[in-house]
This record gives structure tokens, C-alpha cells and sequence, in this order.
């Protein structure tokens, strides 16, 4: 629901990928991942998280899935770690 009010912004062309980058860092991440640490996580939530994220960066970056731009390359151009990572580190703090 958050990444939906904020697709304004988000979305918006004219704006430069490194400040969506960092505004998904900073207020979209934190809202996904809130409570991770406590979950008895299993692969299924692992594989939807990473599904929902893609679909966000995918969506602010705008290339459409006929572009065949690769997970990694988008995830470089705006500077975004892969979300299973963080949620293994949510799990060790």
C-alpha cells in the first residue's frame, strides 16, 4: 500500500533514478520488512518478497518485460541490494 501512495514519485520519469533508489531505501524497504526478524521465514516469503520488490523496481524504472533488462542490471542502475539479503540481516540483529 505505501510503494502505491508513493507512486507519484515514484514513477514520475523526470525524476532521476538514484533519488527513487534512495527514497525506496529509506521509506518503501523499512515498511516491507518491518517484522522480518521475528518471522519463522520459509522460502515461499523469501521468493514473494523478492517478487514484490522487483515488481516496484521494475515499475519505476520503466522498462517493460519486452526490454529483457536482467534483475541485476536494474537493481545497479538504481542501487538497490537484493531484499533477501536484508532480510537476513533483519534476522541477525
Amino acid at each position: 500500500m505505501k510503494c502505491k501512495s508513493a507512486a507519484g514519485g515514484l514513477c514520475d520519469r523526470r525524476r532521476p533514478l538514484k533519488l527513487k533508489g534512495k527514497f525506496y531505501r529509506t521509506a518503501i524497504r523499512p515498511v516491507m520488512l518491518y517484522g522480518t526478524e521475528c518471522w519463522a521465514v520459509k522460502h515461499q516469503h523469501v521468493h514473494k518478497m523478492g517478487v514484490a520488490e522487483m515488481r516496484m523496481l521494475h515499475g519505476m524504472c520503466g522498462p517493460m518485460r519486452k526490454d529483457k533488462i536482467g534483475n541485476e542490471d536494474i537493481r545497479g542502475k538504481v542501487g538497490v541490494a537484493e531484499i533477501e539479503g536484508k532480510m537476513r540481516e533483519n534476522r541477525f540483529r
